[in-house]
């Protein structure tokens, strides 16, 4: 009788599309539509002083919290896709997902600092968040440690 090999370099199964999944892309899409939306089409432009921001209002009222909603989105779809029922959360997923956040992370932080005394005001979304620049790339990172917590 013949024995099973099991395959230790085979991706475990399970399936691709899972409401958990379709939940975390989700988040992830909106969350940077909504920085981006503020940025672009709400914010009113800091070096015109007569500029007026857009509409909606109630975004325009919101001001530097946009921010806070829109990488909160992002970084909450993140740490769903990091469930073992979703693909991101289980097999070569979860080492993709921490490292890559990992370096997004320090990435963030670095063009930061490299940019932040003379041309940090030419970097769109850097040149508004200034120094909360760093609480986005070290909260990069520690979605890269909810990651490394289902890592095996």
């Amino acid at each position: 009788m013949r024995q099973k090999v099991k395959d230790e370099l085979a991706e475990p199964g399970g399936p691709v599309v899972t409401p958990r999944s379709v939940a975390a892309l989700l988040l992830v899409v909106a969350g940077i539509a909504w920085v981006l939306y503020y940025y672009f089409g709400v914010r009113a432009d800091p070096t015109d002083f007569e500029a007026e921001p857009g509409s909606p209002a109630w975004m325009a009222d919101l001001v530097r919290w946009n921010y806070v909603i829109g990488f909160g989105l992002l970084f909450l779809g993140l740490a769903i896709s990091a469930h073992p029922s979703t693909p991101m959360g289980r097999g070569r997923g979860v080492v993709t997902g921490m490292l890559g956040c990992f370096l997004i992370g320090l990435v963030w932080i670095c063009v930061y600092y490299i940019f932040a005394n003379d041309k940090l005001d030419q970097i769109p979304v850097f040149n508004d968040l200034l120094q909360s620049n760093l609480f986005v790339g070290i909260a990069f990172m520690g979605v890269g440690f909810i990651f490394a917590t289902r890592w095996e």
